[in-house]
């Protein structure tokens, strides 16, 4: 029987991740939760996260996922070195693209578009400290943005004016690669572009931890699928999964490069957010 990956984020941003592997391994089974109870992390203590984290890791690990990917920067941060250390399993966890943004600027300015909750976190200060050398680095929090990603909302005058008002001091001193600091901008790449211009990169995470995980499953010699069959990414919803249908709606009508997936209802993940 093949391995089983498990995904969790906050709400739809790691579906970035979910589909990238999935392009990578079309075959390989993908368990997803969407911890949309519990939406955004952002407003909740590092110690909330960590328990909410811990949780679902737990849960996508008793469902037989033999690796387990946390698609979510702010979970990342607060609980990945916990998962590590008592989930059982390879984690593979998110952070800013910062390094590669940093490589490859050709003006050494760089900006870092993160959640409110990213910004402070001391994830993102050691990623500072160890690549950042030699580089001006802006943190460009974006309140409100992954809300509107979260509800399905990928174009239009809302994003494009938020996008616009965070970008463009730090285009105006001459950034030349933008890193993502949240799934949820992953989606957002088509509108960052056409506001950016082809003088400035847009740097994701997504594509990288996706082959960071596939190289763990082959480090940790995790039996891979040897069909050319096409699995759906099986999602659990903790809470309202009619609404969570509703934005994967929105955001496929948006163009957003979705994973096939099917979702499902899930009472004992619904009770775990209670």
């Amino acid at each position: 029987m093949s391995t089983t990956v498990g995904i969790f984020d906050s709400g739809v941003g790691g579906l970035t991740v979910a589909g990238e592997l999935h392009r990578l391994l079309p075959a390989l089974p993908l368990r997803y939760i969407a911890d949309t109870a519990c939406f955004p992390y952002g407003d909740r203590s590092e110690d909330a996260i960590r328990v909410r984290a811990m949780t679902l890791g737990e849960r996508l690990i008793d469902e037989g996922c033999s690796l387990l990917v946390v698609a979510c920067n702010t979970a990342s941060s607060a609980a990945l070195e916990r998962l590590r250390e008592t989930i059982g399993v390879p984690v593979v966890g998110m952070e800013p693209p910062l390094k590669p943004a940093v490589e490859h600027s050709r003006s050494g300015r760089v900006a870092v578009l993160v959640t409110p909750a990213t910004a402070s976190g001391a994830r993102l200060a050691r990623l500072y400290d160890s690549h950042a050398t030699g580089a001006e680095v802006e943190t460009v929090p974006t309140p409100g943005l992954a809300d509107l990603v979260e509800s399905g909302e990928i174009d239009g005058e809302r994003v494009e004016g938020l996008l616009r008002s965070a970008l463009a001091e730090p285009l105006r001193r001459g950034v030349d690669q933008v890193a993502l600091g949240c799934t949820h901008y992953g989606f957002l790449r088509p509108v960052l572009e056409r506001i950016l211009g082809d003088a400035v990169e847009v740097v994701d995470a997504a594509e990288p931890v996706a082959r960071r995980a596939r190289q763990q499953l082959e480090e940790h010699r995790l039996e891979l699928p040897d069909g050319d069959g096409e699995q759906n990414v099986v999602c659990s919803v903790t809470g309202d999964p009619a609404e969570f249908e509703a934005a994967l709606t929105r955001l496929r009508a948006g163009g957003a490069p979705l994973p096939p997936i099917r979702v499902l209802r899930d009472p004992a993940v619904l009770d775990a957010a209670r």
